[in-house]
């Protein structure tokens, strides 16, 4: 593998970020970390710079200005919409999957049609957009029902629907009442998987890669998990529910054919593969991929990798992660979210946060939606802060 990277631009502005960045700070070859734009915590930390994450020419600017020899992305948007191509045709490494493994997460139909072609097991889905049709086919399916917006909705554009009634209504508002925007033209109608949920994160070189430590997520905003999906909300590692002999079946009949199937189709994926799982009782099944770290996945995950994350990130950019393998600290990580009043529906910015004097051993601080105000003070700047 070739020298470490002496500096790291890490993009984003969330939890995962800052989780990121001290994750990287704690490489023993100290490199040099930024971030873009990041938020009022992870300025404390390491230099911010003021560019917004969808911004491509901006960050590209930046990166080339600033000598900076890495790029790690943590959000899907830029992602998306090609960051990593552009940084690549410039000659800089990226870890990220290019815009046609972004797609993954990006478009859930292309993704189901991946899933469905390499017979990797999924739930049975079909693909609209007319409201008619749509509606024919609720008529024959069983109860609850699941309607996905085919492109991003900011973790927002998933309804379960427990009736009839409310899967015709999810359906009229995506494709007749623009709900969620261009992300709800087309919509996936799937069969709701019945069991518990958990993810995996898979750090992917090629056909190459290395599984990180399990974690769950819920997603659910009140208590009991109960009211609406949100982002997440909370995360534990490991997942209990995932025991050794479950992840190497999960492995053998997810991971493996997930990446080769990824390889197959022609791309050339370089960055993390978030395989979201429903463990039923047939066996565990996909219901999405996520081009990038999990947020608050990342949070627990990253605290439990023994090794360097700058030279694990950097080796899988590099094609080189085969033979890689990762030691974890057998510490359990728990991360509770803190959110703005009325996530995720509507909700204030600007309001102060007061932090404690002191926090008990083990027990550290990451910042989302923060930002200072003119005097100074921490406030909020987003739904999960």
């Amino acid at each position: 593998m070739s020298l470490l990277p002496r500096s790291v631009l890490v993009v984003g502005s969330g939890g995962r970020e800052h989780a990121l960045v001290r994750a990287l700070l704690a490489s023993p070859s100290r490199p040099r970390v930024v971030c873009a734009p990041g938020n009022a915590g992870i300025a404390l930390e390491v230099a911010c710079f003021p560019i917004a994450a969808d911004n491509l020419d901006g960050l590209l600017t930046l990166a080339q200005r600033e000598h900076l020899e890495f790029v790690v992305v943590g959000p899907e948007v830029p992602l998306a919409l090609g960051l990593a191509d552009r940084l690549l045709a410039a000659g800089i490494p990226v870890y990220g999957p290019t815009a046609a493994g972004a797609r993954l997460e990006s478009s859930k139909i292309f993704t189901k049609e991946i899933l469905l072609r390499h017979r990797i097991p999924t739930a049975p889905a079909a693909f609209f957009d007319a409201v008619a049709p749509a509606l024919a086919y609720l008529q024959g399916r069983p109860l609850p029902i699941v309607i996905k917006a085919d492109g991003l909705a900011a973790g927002k554009g998933v309804i379960v629907a427990p009736t009839l009634a409310e899967a015709e209504a999810a359906v009229r508002d995506m494709l007749a009442g623009g709900k969620f925007g261009t992300a709800g033209r087309r919509i996936l109608i799937e069969d709701c998987l019945c069991g518990e949920e958990t993810s995996i994160l898979v750090v992917v070189s090629g056909r190459d890669y290395v599984i990180l430590p399990t974690s769950q997520d819920h997603k659910r905003v009140g208590e009991g998990d109960t009211g609406p999906n949100t982002g997440g909300m909370g995360t534990y590692s490991p997942a209990e529910v995932v025991t050794p002999d479950l992840l190497r079946r999960i492995e053998v009949e997810i991971v493996r054919p997930s990446v080769e199937a990824i390889a197959a189709e022609g791309i050339d994926y370089r960055g993390t593969l978030y395989v979201g799982l429903m463990l039923t009782t047939e066996g565990p099944k996909i219901i999405e991929y996520n081009a990038r770290f999990g947020d608050p996945e990342t949070q627990v995950v990253l605290p439990r990798v023994a090794d360097d994350m700058l030279a694990l990130l950097w080796a899988a950019t590099c094609g080189k992660l085969a033979g890689v393998s990762i030691s974890i600290r057998p510490e359990h990580a728990i991360c509770v979210v803190i959110a703005a009043r009325g996530y995720p529906e509507s909700y204030p910015k600007g309001d102060p946060i007061d932090f404690p004097t002191s926090l008990p051993a083990g027990v550290s601080i990451l910042h989302a939606g923060t930002a200072n105000n003119p005097a100074g003070k921490i406030v909020t700047n987003g739904g999960r802060v």
